[in-house]
Formats: structure tokens, sequence, C-alpha cells
């Protein structure tokens, strides 16, 4: 747990930076933060990210390993690209997000039929006229660590090891309660961990506490609770999960992120006993702003995982963990459209990479470029 000391002091300090009068920070957790042009009742927006990486391994298949996002190496192709449609009215609301490109190719590989393409897609009710109360179903957005797949939305292009190993998408119900001015609490009922179609008979429970102490400062804290076992993991049982984030998004030239979660996985054991396994992650990203147009980005990171709960990693290793280093040079020549330059370095404690002609390695390098847009 030592680990996670220097996140949680960097979210505690942030608390008690000067307040600045402007709008509150955004939760850049979940695609709602694309702002929409209303007619009536009916909302349309769309989104295109495209990129070239080149991964220093050299990967034979082009495909980079642990990851999903920019997932393609040596190649100019569309990381995601979506239409967003949304119905709104007084008592009822409505979403559809069909999305394409590698992040789907990647992440939705477990999903069957026209599902695949579905990033998100609900119904939802306001249980009473004059509360902001409502219940949503279908595939939801993700509440888990302060990364989306929308990369538009974060300090780095790239994503964490941390949103890479949680859901980025839920199936299930979502009941959102304000509980003050400052205060958001989300509970959810759930098919699953990031999964559209059931894989066992159970359900699975998660929570969402959001908290605004001033307009520049958000903390979040998510819980999950839920049975995993299925097909592909026959040995899982109960998973356990809890994150806490920070965004700090003030209007001067500083902006910081911070993520720190431990999740634990009981697994049965071929003699009938249970052993409990964790994976564990904390990150701080910061951007300092040069002008209007011009900013400059970077992050640290260490993932674990022990015991391979989320990751089997190459090479006969049995143990995962990496060390991440990223520096981002970000051009928006308009509010909607971004450019951007990231270089990033991984090291492990063990060979869990491969050189540039396939041999077992500690170390991992990308260059990776993007141009965004969205409309």
């Amino acid at each position: 747990m030592n680990k996670f000391l220097p996140i949680f002091f960097v979210i505690i300090g942030f608390i008690f930076l000067p307040k600045n009068i402007n709008a509150q920070v955004v939760n850049t957790a979940t695609l709602d933060t694309n702002s929409v042009n209303i007619k009536g009742k009916l909302a349309v927006s769309g989104y295109v990210d495209a990129y070239y990486g080149y991964d220093f391994s050299n990967p034979v298949t082009n495909e980079r390993l642990y990851t999903v996002s920019m997932s393609r190496h040596n190649e100019m192709t569309v990381n995601l690209a979506y239409a967003d449609v949304r119905y709104i009215s007084q008592r009822f609301r409505a979403r559809f997000v069909p999305g394409f490109g590698t992040y789907m190719n990647a992440n939705y590989t477990n999903e069957t039929g026209t599902v695949k393409n579905i990033i998100e897609g609900y119904v939802g009710m306001k249980l009473w006229a004059n509360k902001e109360i409502w219940l949503d179903m279908g595939v939801l957005g993700s509440p888990y660590t302060n990364e989306s797949a929308i990369s538009k939305d974060h300090l780095m292009y790239t994503r964490s090891f941390a949103p890479e190993y949680v859901p980025y998408y839920l199936s299930g119900l979502k009941l959102t309660l304000p509980i003050n001015p400052k205060l958001n609490f989300y509970f959810y009922v759930l098919n699953g961990w990031q999964v559209i179609q059931d894989n066992n008979r159970g359900k699975s429970i998660g929570t969402q506490l959001e908290w605004r102490p001033t307009n520049d400062v958000l903390i979040n804290w998510d819980t999950y609770v839920g049975d995993e076992r299925s097909a592909q993991n026959p040995e899982f049982r109960t998973r356990y999960f809890s994150d806490l984030y920070m965004i700090y998004s003030p209007k001067g030239n500083f902006s910081a992120t911070a993520c720190a979660y431990i999740g634990l996985q009981d697994k049965l054991q071929p003699n009938g006993t249970m052993r409990t396994d964790n994976w564990h992650t904390a990150n701080v990203i910061g951007k300092y702003k040069i002008n209007d147009k011009v900013n400059i980005s970077g992050r640290v990171e260490y993932f674990s995982d022990a015991n391979q709960t989320q990751i089997k990693p190459i090479n006969n290793e049995k143990s995962f963990n990496t060390y991440s280093a990223s520096l981002g040079v970000n051009y928006n020549p308009m509010d909607n459209i971004f450019i951007r330059f990231e270089s990033r370095s991984f090291y492990s404690d063990n060979k869990i990479y491969q050189n540039d002609i396939g041999e077992p390695s500690n170390y991992n390098s990308l260059a990776i470029s993007s141009i965004t847009i969205a409309f």
C-alpha cells in the first residue's frame, strides 16, 4: 500500500488549493462530457480519432501488447469513431452511440452479434417530475477510473494502464441520486464486469460517489462487487474493486489528475480452497498550458498484477508489473480539433516485453501522433 501514499497526498493537497470562480469541473470518466447541438428534443454529435503509433518492439502482428486503446503498430488508422444520438424530454431520455475503430476491435472481442458495436445505448426515466432522480437501463458508460476511451477529454493522448484493466462500458441499471449541489451518488445493478451479454447467472453491484468540494476539484470514489466466474475463467468467484481519483481543472495554466485503485479476485483452487489475488495501480498526470493553442502534458504510473488476474504476460513470466512515463505536446488549432504527439516509455522488473528482434526485454517504448475532431 505504500505505493499509493503519494497519490493520496496529492489528492488531499489539491482539495485545499485556492478556488476559482468558474463552472464546476467535469468528470472525464464518462462519455457525457461531450457537448451537443440540441434541436427540439433531439441532439446529434460525432467524433473521429485517427492515429499513427510506432512501437519500438516492432511487433510482428502489428498488435501492441497489453492495450486496447491505440492498439495498432505502424499503421495510420482510426482508434475510435462514433455517432452520438440523444433524445431528451422532461421525463424521458435515450442515447445511442455506435462505435467503430481499432479500440472497438480490441475491447469488444468477448461480445457477439450487433452489440459489439455499442459504446452506449440506454433509455432513462426521471422518477419524479421535480427531482433529478433518474433510472437508466442498457449499455452504460463506466465510472471506473478518471479516463474514458474518448481521448479528447484527457490530458494525455494514450490511456494509462488503469482504465485498460477496468470496465470501459457496463450493462445494466443505473440510479442517479443528487444529494446536494456538490455531491452525487450513483447505484448500479450490472450484468458483470465489462460485459453486455451476461456470462453467468449472477448480477453485480456498483456504486459511485462524486464530490466537488470546490469548482475546480472533483473527487470520485467507486466500488464494485460481483461473481466473475465464466467459461474463460471458471475458477473465478467474487471480485471486489475500489478506486479513488481526483481531477483538478481550473481556468489557469496548470491542471492535473491522479488515480489509485485495488481489485481483489477470489479464485477457487483445485483442492477446494479459496485464494484471493489482487491487482493495483497508481498514476499522476499533469498539463501545463503554454498559450491558448499549445500545452504540454506528462504522466507517471505504476501497475501491478502479480497473479495474472487481468494480464497474462508473455515470455513465460508469471507476474506482471510495470512503470511508465509519458510526455506529450498538444495543439488545438480550433476548439474541436486536437493534434497530439506523445512519447511513452515502459520498464518492468520482469521481462514482460520484447525488443525489436523478438527477445525478452524489461523495456518498451512508443511514439504516437493523432488528429481528433469532435463535431
